[in-house]
C-alpha cells in the first residue's frame, strides 16, 4: 500500500471512529430543516456544471434533504479527502475512481448499506461493485467498447465492418485488413518486399494498448488478468499471448502506429489522426462526434482472437462509511444514477444508461438513440448492433475487473502500465516482463 492510500486510510479510520463517539461527518441540521449531505465529484467545468444541474432539480424537487455539490480537480482528490478526513469533514457520498472502488472498500471506507436493496429495479449486474459478494457501488452508466474507423478511408477501399456478433472479424482476419489499409509512401502495403516500414502515409489501425482495456483481448484469448475471487494475478499464457498480439500490431504488422499504452486516447492515437483508418475504444468516442471536425467517423464490432468478448466499465458513485445520514443519501444517489434525472452526458453520447429497460423499452430507446443526433450520424441501426444488443448480451459482455478485484490502480498504474512500455517498443516480449513483474503485481493487489 502507497504512502498516499495509508495515510488516507488512517484519517478516514480516525474519521469513522470520531463519528461513532458522537462527531459530525458531513452536514446535518437540528433546527427542523432539511438534512445537509455533501456528494464529492471532479471534473472538467462543463461537466461539473452538468452535475450541479442535476442537483439543483434535486434540491428543487422536495424539502427534506439538500444536497451540496463539493467539487475537486481529479488529480488532487484523493489529497482533498485526506485533509476532510483529517478534520472529520468526509462528504456523505462521492465518485470514486473504477480502479480504486473495492480496494476502498476493503480498507473499510465505503459504506455495506446496499442502496438498491427492495428495490424493483437496479442497474445492470455487471455494473456492481461488489466487495465478498457485497454491492458497495453502483456505476452511474455503462460503456462498452467497440471498433472505431475513418469512413472516408474505409469507402475508399470499399470496406464496411461488421455490426453484429455474428460477422464480427476473427483476430486474424482483422490483421488481413489492416494489412490491406496500410501505405508506404510508394503505395506498397505491408508484405510487399518493397514495403518500407519507415515511410507509412496510411495505417491500417488497431487496439487500444491501454492497461485496463488490454483485459478484453485476454479473455477473448481464452485467459485472465485476475482469478475470479478478485484475490490472484492470473496474466495466464493466454492473457500474456494476447497482450503480445496487440504489440505485433505495430511491431510485427507495421499496420497501427506506436501507441506506449500510457495514456488511455485510443480514438485520438488512431482514427482521430486522420491517416488512420481504424482503432478500439469506448462507447463514449459517440459523443465526440459533434466536435471532431477533421474526421468523420463510424463504428461496428469487436473483432475477436478465440471468444466474442466485450467488456464493460462506468464511473461509480459510492455512499461514504462515515455518513450520519445513510437513508437520504442512498435515495439520492438512487435518484441521481436514475438515467431519466441525468440525461445530459447520455444523450452528449458520452453514457450509456445503466438501467436494463432502457435498452429494452422502445420508447426509452427513441429517448436516447432513435431521436439522438449523435447516434443518428453514426447510424440507428448500426449504433444498435454495435452497442445495444452488445450490451444486453450477457453470454458476451461481462464485467471489468475493476468490479471485483482491489487495487487495481496500483496494479495496472503503478506496476503493470510501465513495464509494458518496453513490449510496445519490442526491447522485450511480453511474457518476460509478466513473468518478472508478476511479484510486484501481486504485492501491488495485495496492497504490500
Amino acid at each position: 500500500m502507497g504512502m498516499k492510500k495509508k495515510k488516507l486510510v488512517a484519517l478516514l479510520l480516525c474519521a469513522a471512529m470520531m463519528a461513532a463517539l458522537g462527531a459530525c461527518a458531513g452536514g446535518g441540521s437540528t433546527s427542523g430543516g432539511p438534512v445537509e449531505i455533501v456528494f464529492s465529484l471532479w471534473g472538467d467545468p462543463s461537466e461539473q456544471e452538468t452535475t450541479q444541474k442535476a442537483l439543483d432539480v434535486y434540491n428543487n424537487m422536495q424539502d427534506k434533504v439538500h444536497v451540496t455539490a463539493l467539487q475537486i480537480g481529479r488529480d488532487e482528490y484523493v489529497e482533498r479527502l485526506q485533509i476532510m478526513a483529517a478534520n472529520n469533514e468526509m462528504p456523505d457520498a462521492g465518485m470514486v475512481a473504477e480502479d480504486s472502488v473495492i480496494g476502498w472498500a476493503k480498507d473499510g471506507l465505503l459504506s455495506t448499506d446496499d442502496i438498491y436493496a427492495g428495490q424493483a429495479e437496479k442497474p445492470l449486474d455487471y455494473l456492481i461493485f461488489r466487495y465478498e459478494g457485497q454491492p458497495v457501488a453502483y456505476s452511474s452508466a455503462n460503456e462498452v467498447l467497440a471498433i472505431w474507423y475513418n469512413t472516408e478511408i474505409m469507402a475508399a477501399a470499399g470496406i464496411v465492418p461488421p455490426v453484429t456478433k455474428a460477422d464480427a472479424w476473427s483476430w486474424d482476419e482483422w490483421v488481413d485488413v489492416l494489412k490491406s489499409l496500410t501505405f508506404d509512401a510508394n503505395g506498397n502495403n505491408p508484405g510487399d518486399p518493397d514495403f518500407d516500414k519507415n515511410n507509412i502515409v496510411q495505417y491500417g489501425g488497431g487496439a487500444n494498448p491501454y492497461t485496463w482495456q488490454l483485459e478484453v483481448w485476454a479473455l477473448s484469448n481464452g485467459g485472465r488478468f485476475f482469478s475470479a475471487d478478485g484475490k490472484t494475478v492470473v496474466f495466464d499464457d493466454a492473457a500474456i499471448e494476447a497482450i503480445q498480439k496487440v504489440a505485433d500490431l505495430h511491431l510485427v504488422h507495421n499496420v497501427m502506429p506506436f501507441i506506449d499504452g500510457t495514456v488511455d486516447d485510443g480514438f485520438f492515437s488512431t482514427v482521430g489522426r486522420g491517416d488512420t483508418a481504424m482503432g478500439t475504444d469506448g462507447q463514449w468516442v459517440t459523443g465526440f462526434i459533434n466536435f471532431f471536425e477533421d474526421v468523420e467517423y463510424g463504428t461496428g464490432i469487436l473483432p475477436y482472437m478465440k471468444q466474442k468478448v466485450n467488456i464493460v466499465t462506468g464511473g461509480p458513485a459510492a455512499m461514504f462509511a462515515t455518513t450520519k445520514y445513510p437513508e437520504e443519501t442512498g435515495a439520492f444517489l438512487r435518484w441521481y444514477n436514475d438515467p431519466h434525472n441525468n440525461l445530459a452526458p447520455i444523450e452528449e453520447g458520452f453514457w450509456m444508461p445503466n438501467l436494463q429497460s432502457w435498452y429494452t423499452d422502445t420508447d426509452l430507446l427513441k429517448i436516447w438513440v432513435d431521436d439522438n443526433n449523435s447516434r443518428q450520424k453514426l447510424g440507428v441501426d448500426k449504433y444498435m448492433s454495435a452497442f445495444v444488443d452488445v450490451a444486453m448480451d450477457l453470454g458476451m459482455t461481462v464485467s471489468t475487473a475493476w468490479y471485483y478485484t482491489p487495487n487495481t490502480y496500483e496494479v495496472y498504474v503503478g506496476v503493470l502500465q510501465p513495464a509494458l512500455v518496453e513490449v510496445f517498443q519490442g526491447a522485450r516480449t511480453a511474457k518476460d516482463v509478466i513473468e518478472e513483474i508478476r511479484p510486484a503485481m501481486q504485492a501491488a493487489l495485495d496492497g504490500r
